[in-house]
């Protein structure tokens, strides 16, 4: 059934049919819409059910609908009921307006609706003004009851690249005595999607403002203050450093286990005797302690906390690649080429990382290396230690010629 049929139907019964949400946004910024949800004023459950007999009713406690790939809701009010991001009571009956629906949404810019028959934007709290301004705003001072609402700004930030507003960032410092509510699969999703985006640093950068990056973050907050060598880090301390990074490895790839690899690649640094400061001797087998730590806090897939483990334990020698011998090169690259993150990935950590205007390049030549020079050739007879000893020799050789 196409939208505009479901909305005529909805229509002849005394409802009214909207495109809410993110789309809306996306809509007003000419940017493609991915997720399209509505909003259904008027009608009760029965009314619904009865001219869409193929949605799938889902939700314990309110009604949300699924048809044809689309959600539809009816309009709702929410009152709070308690502590946490799911203790609300939700309201939904026929009387509700669209306005009272968009006025429980988080923040202006997801507070705006379109009239699917007409294509009337309803836009009760100025959130098109915010778009405009390129401004986050909650879009009441019920923000502060879903904790999960600070987590959402701070990655909205970091895909759309807006300021939040001075009130936003107050409501958000309270919501703290609450995020340790929040399940670890809720700050997940929107951890994973500020890693996606254009500028990481920005979710990082908004929960501190806030001050609340400690509060799930710890071991990057704890980066703060910390020095380090200015001649090698000119951009100031090892948090500004990590920011850095991690904006310039997504720049390469827009894998988030591989920019969480950087964002924890320098954890150690925090742990740093004060005597021999600003040097960080040790940092990388430091940071692996404190890696493991925030992984279990987060409940991070695996591919997370391995790539983390790399990252620490292998940053710094990717860093003076050109300055080893030709067999800890060899060394490297078969060790890399089996990891985690894998020879790319540490290459695009090691530029990211690296302060001085230089390209370090081994991943073409690494690859090129273990396809080229490999046992295939060899007498099958021959013994496993002499082959493993050869193959060894023949990479020295062949890499020593080439770099």
């Amino acid at each position: 059934m196409i939208v505009n049929d479901l909305a005529e139907k909805i229509s002849a019964i005394g409802g009214r049919l909207y495109l809410v949400g993110g789309a809306v946004r996306d809509l007003i910024m000419n940017k493609e819409a991915h997720d399209y949800d509505y909003c259904v004023t008027g009608l009760d459950i029965e009314a619904f059910q009865e001219i869409v007999p193929g949605a799938v009713m889902r939700g314990k406690f309110f009604p949300v609908f699924d048809f044809e790939g689309c959600e539809y809701a009816l309009a709702r009010k929410e009152v709070k009921a308690g502590i946490g991001h799911k203790a609300f009571e939700m309201i939904s009956n026929k009387d509700i307006s669209i306005e009272d629906d968009l006025r429980r949404r988080d923040i202006t810019i997801n507070s705006i609706a379109m009239d699917v028959l007409t294509g009337e934007i309803i836009d009760p709290y100025n959130g098109k003004k915010d778009i405009e301004n390129k401004i986050i705003r909650a879009t009441s001072e019920a923000f502060v009851e879903d904790p999960l609402r600070t987590y959402r700004v701070a990655r909205f930030v970091s895909e759309l690249g807006f300021n939040v507003d001075e009130n936003t960032i107050k409501l958000m410092r309270k919501t703290r005595d609450e995020l340790n509510t929040l399940s670890s699969e809720r700050i997940f999703v929107e951890f994973d999607k500020a890693l996606k985006s254009s500028k990481p640093s920005l979710f990082f950068e908004a929960l501190n403002k806030a001050d609340v990056l400690d509060v799930h973050f710890k071991e990057v907050h704890n980066l703060i203050g910390v020095t380090q060598p200015e001649k090698y880090h000119p951009e100031g301390d090892a948090y500004n450093h990590t920011m850095q990074v991690i904006d310039k490895m997504a720049i390469k790839t827009n894998e988030s286990h591989i920019i969480f690899a950087g964002l924890v690649h320098d954890l150690g640094k925090a742990l740093t005797p004060k005597e021999i400061l600003p040097r960080h001797i040790g940092h990388e087998e430091r940071g692996i302690e404190l890696t493991k730590n925030l992984c279990n806090r987060l409940k991070l897939p695996t591919k997370y906390l391995k790539a983390g483990i790399t990252a620490c334990k292998e940053h710094m020698k990717a860093g003076i690649f050109y300055e080893m011998r030709t067999a800890k090169k060899v060394d490297f690259i078969e060790r890399l080429s089996k990891s985690a993150l894998g020879l790319k990935n540490i290459e695009i950590l090691s530029n990211a990382d690296n302060t001085k205007n230089t390209e370090i390049k081994f991943a073409e030549i690494g690859k090129e290396m273990l396809e080229k020079v490999n046992a295939k050739e060899y007498p099958k007879e021959m013994d496993y230690n002499i082959i493993k000893e050869k193959l060894r020799r023949d990479r020295i050789d062949w890499l020593k010629e080439r770099v």
